[in-house]
């Protein structure tokens, strides 16, 4: 089975360490990168897996995800360019897996060695549950296959799709904050609650277990429909499935349709519109040139 190096071990390297693990991967073919002492003690403890530098972890893997910050990938790309032209004279086929937030694959590419294919990940918070959701996409020299070899990898905390990179942008503003604002909703369902009369541990409660089973219905139904497709039937189409269950679940002049009513009348999709637009931007001016 490839090998895999994790160079970093903050939240997302243990996330898919952890992940990989559950999977099934065996301890000997993952290895990990981590910097601060205390922290390289705790994973190799915790998880009974090799630590090394990050030249000596990338050197012999064929899969290298690169997990730190932004600020800090310069000196990591250095020794795995390093790494990556002793593998190159071994004729080892090396896969750069970039999780640093805003930083595009030909940055990479301008530092590997000639052809080095890279792919860019970007998961979100909910990985480190193995509930998240994973956008793909892969740089000038990745193939297909190796392609897919990533999305198996990250397929162990959740949901993975494949994008163009120019959307990474969109994504990171979707998926990568749209935990934050799935919390603020929480947050101020709760509080309308208490003012209605409920006790707080009440209130969250049911917030809470409501939020997760709305979210299974529409995964189901979404999944439903797909596969109806694949065999040929009639089904609802996914981008219309929330509309659909919303109207499914909002009587003609009841509470529900009460409620709705004052959140369209408050702006709530022209809230959500801005934000999603104004985390986009933010995305955009955060990227680290290739330069």
């Amino acid at each position: 089975m490839a090998r895999i190096a994790i160079l970093g071990g903050g939240n997302m390297g243990e996330a898919l360490l952890a992940g990989l693990l559950r999977a099934g991967r065996q301890v000997k073919d993952l290895v990990v990168s981590e910097r601060m002492p205390e922290r390289a003690k705790y994973l190799a403890e915790k998880y009974s897996v090799q630590v090394a530098s990050a030249g000596d972890a990338a050197e012999h893997a064929q899969y290298i995800v690169i997990a730190v910050k932004p600020t800090d990938v310069d000196s990591v790309v250095a020794e795995v360019a390093e790494a990556a032209s002793k593998a190159e004279a071994n004729s080892t086929e090396q896969v750069i897996v970039s999780v640093a937030a805003g930083v595009p694959t030909d940055y990479y590419e301008n530092r590997l060695p000639a052809g080095s294919p890279v792919v860019r990940a970007m998961p979100n918070a909910p990985a480190l549950v193995g509930g998240g959701v994973t956008a793909l996409a892969r740089g000038r020299f990745a193939s297909a296959e190796q392609l897919k070899g990533v999305a198996e990898m990250f397929d162990c905390v959740g949901g993975v799709l494949t994008v163009p990179e120019s959307q990474l942008d969109a994504v990171t503003a979707v998926s990568g904050s749209g935990p934050a604002y799935f919390f603020l909703m929480v947050e101020a369902l709760v509080d309308a609650a208490v003012d209605a009369g409920l006790h707080r541990s009440v209130a969250t409660d049911l917030a809470v277990q409501t939020m997760a089973g709305s979210a299974a219905m529409l995964l189901e139904q979404i999944d439903d429909g797909r596969r109806a497709v694949a065999e040929g039937g009639a089904a609802v189409v996914p981008d219309t499935t929330a509309a659909q269950l919303r109207a499914t679940v909002t009587s003609p002049g009841g509470t529900t349709a009460a409620g709705l009513r004052e959140l369209e009348r408050g702006g709530l999709r022209t809230a959500v519109a801005s934000a999603v637009e104004a985390a986009k931007k933010r995305s955009e001016q955060l990227g680290i040139t290739s330069e």
